[in-house]
């Protein structure tokens, strides 16, 4: 499973010109699934996911996690996050979960995300052309690779 975290003042996801998820300050996450990830890795990526570090505290230091400030959490299906480009110039997305894994996967992910910051997940439409908008605070990005947490 691959996770790019981006904290957020707002994010935005929109299918066929309307928004089908929004958030304020939080964390907009781009979730990319891959035939091995299990409930394990699941639950593992969202204990790293909530317990990052990456909010500021008082004195403006990045010590404060999306649990601690209460922010909100928009997740995203990103297939393409297991792009190969190593051959040639078109990518390559081989590792990337089925769809007939990936939804079941992806949707489990958010059902549990949401249990753990005790509040709904707004997410895009599964395998539909979205249009995702954001204003990254920082900016910080970090990209989660649950084969790097061991």
């Amino acid at each position: 499973m691959r996770l790019l975290i981006q904290r957020v003042s707002e994010a935005s996801v929109r299918v066929d010109q309307r928004i089908v998820g929004e958030i304020g300050n939080g964390l907009l996450v781009l979730v990319g699934v891959t035939a091995s990830d299990t409930e394990v890795i699941e639950d593992r990526m969202i204990e790293k996911l909530v317990k990052l570090r990456i909010f500021s505290d008082d004195e403006g230091k990045m010590n404060k996690s999306v649990l601690d400030v209460g922010g909100e959490v928009l997740t995203v299906s990103q297939f393409t996050l297991y792009a190969d480009a190593k051959n040639g110039n078109r990518p390559s997305y081989t590792n990337a979960a089925r769809p007939e894994q990936a939804s079941p996967a992806f949707d489990r992910f958010v059902a549990k995300l949401a249990m753990r910051i005790g509040k709904p997940v707004p997410t895009g439409v599964f395998g539909a052309d979205m249009k995702v908008s954001l204003v990254n605070d920082g900016p910080v990005t970090i990209w989660l690779d649950s084969s790097e947490l061991v």
